[in-house]
């Protein structure tokens, strides 16, 4: 491995750690503006100041950066992604955060899945069974039938599944338009989306609050681009597993700010859910690379 492939491998793995922080710290302050908010509200300012911190993009690119010939595409990705969002921030906001964000590592499973159904994409054995094995992680943190099980843990679900279709819209936008259009056009359409709701449930942030509110829009936005840039520099089966430092940054935070304790079950299937997606991620990046050089690996196993 050359000097400079060594550089990138490691700008990729600390972007992506940088990445991870922010995210997790994002999940924090949401949940201490969800004390005062409705996650509605929150979900709101974190699209608003997130729009605001995308600004220098616009600045970046001129007028060029808004000419696009895909805006219903947008609008369909938006609407779906702000229904996961919502879900996702109301799960952050009612359940521990632990646990939330172990749940919301269950969209890679549903990325599998809507990929053979939407895109026709053909997924054997190997990967199907990383499925059936993620989505017992999810059985064993939800419980169902259990008097643990809660409304809010189906809520999570619902939020990875959204996030899983969201991934595929993406991955066929990125196709045809550039990283920072992406990002730019769906904070922008997020904001109206997402104040329709809001207006619903309408109180003004007091005090602190409104730290907590431009902090979730910021933090969110700069690990979304310190994401992108990260998966541009490395693989993603390399960098998925250092997505999942979030979990410990969440979990010390839950434990410090609000008293909650990782119970046995969370800890169980979040290991299940992890070493199911980091599985999956792997073969998306294996089944990634064969396209690209149209060779057969030597030595593997047909992909699947």
């Amino acid at each position: 491995m050359s000097k400079s492939t060594r550089e990138h491998y490691r700008q990729a793995a600390l972007l992506m750690l940088a990445s991870t922080v922010l995210f997790g710290l994002m999940a924090v302050a949401i949940r201490l503006a969800s004390q005062s908010l409705h996650t509605f509200e929150v979900a709101f300012f974190r699209n608003f100041f997130g729009l605001v911190a995308t600004l220098p993009l616009l600045y970046r690119h001129g007028p060029s950066l808004l000419r696009t010939q895909h805006f219903p595409r947008y609008l369909l990705r938006c609407l779906i992604g702000i229904t996961g969002m919502m879900c996702g921030f109301w799960a952050i906001g009612h359940l521990p955060l632990a646990q939330a964000v172990s749940l919301s590592y269950s969209s890679p499973i549903f990325v599998v899945i809507a990929a053979a159904l939407f895109l026709g994409e053909r997924v054997h054995a190997r990967r199907w069974s990383a499925v059936a094995i993620g989505f017992v992680g999810v059985l064993v943190i939800t419980r169902p039938g259990s008097n643990d099980f809660s409304f809010g843990m189906l809520i999570a679900v619902i939020s990875a599944f959204m996030t899983g279709l969201v991934s595929i819209q993406i991955k066929q936008l990125s196709a045809i338009e550039p990283a920072d259009r992406i990002v730019f056009y769906t904070t922008l359409i997020w904001v109206p989306m997402s104040l329709i709701p809001a207006l619903l449930v309408w109180r003004w942030p007091e005090g602190i609050v409104w730290l907590w509110v431009v902090a979730a829009g910021l933090l969110g936005t700069g690990g979304h681009m310190l994401w992108t840039r990260a998966l541009k520099l490395g693989d993603v089966s390399a960098l998925t597993p250092i997505s999942f430092m979030q979990l410990p940054v969440v979990a010390t935070a839950g434990w410090l700010l609000f008293d909650e304790h990782v119970d046995r079950w969370t800890v169980g299937g979040t290991f299940i859910i992890l070493a199911s997606s980091a599985y999956i991620s792997h073969r998306e990046a294996v089944l990634a690379k064969r396209h690209q050089t149209k060779e057969p690996l030597k030595g593997a196993e047909p992909v699947t």
